[in-house]
């Protein structure tokens, strides 16, 4: 059953199976990867950018969030939060996340209950004002380095508006 010329196949195999890995990953290197400097300290340019026809507003020409929030409209506010409806609740209960009615103008880490994750425990003290709740939800992590939200952020500042003033009704 298990003869020489079994086990020459099954050697022969796994020996072609390797080279043809080991040719793959070579011919990959080849393709994707830059030629490196003569000398190892130099830094390698960019070969391209990618143009994703969105330009970067400047800090300087960002228009002030008190001003987004006044001509906020709180209806597209309510589509937006079908994104955190996975969550969270407005009707007092907590799921994933801690309920968020009534959560502008109000303590942090306030839900009776609910473990909170040490960065928003120690920020216990403030309060969730329009503009934290924008920075928050811009980028939750840098706003609370350990936070438990996974959520990655809403980076259209009229998004955060317009979801801020509907939460503003809750």
């Amino acid at each position: 059953m298990f003869d020489t010329m079994t086990m020459t196949k099954v050697v022969g195999a796994g020996c072609g199976s390797l080279l043809v890995l080991l040719l793959g990953s070579w011919a990959a290197e080849a393709l994707y990867t830059t030629s490196t400097p003569s000398h190892g300290d130099e830094e390698h340019a960019q070969a391209y950018t990618i143009d994703t026809g969105v330009e970067e507003v400047a800090a300087e020409d960002a228009v002030p969030f008190a001003d987004l929030l006044a001509a906020a409209d709180a209806s597209k506010g309510e589509a937006v939060f079908n994104k955190c409806k996975a969550c969270h609740k407005l009707d007092g209960t907590d799921a994933t996340g801690p309920h968020l009615d009534g959560i502008v103008d109000k303590a942090k880490a306030a839900s009776e209950g609910f473990a909170y994750s040490p960065a928003l425990a120690g920020m216990a003290g403030d309060t969730w004002t329009a503009e934290n709740l924008s920075d928050f939800l811009e980028n939750p992590r840098g706003y609370a380095p350990g936070t438990k939200m996974t959520f990655a952020g809403l980076p259209n500042p009229e998004e955060r508006a317009n979801l801020i003033a509907w939460l503003q009704t809750q």
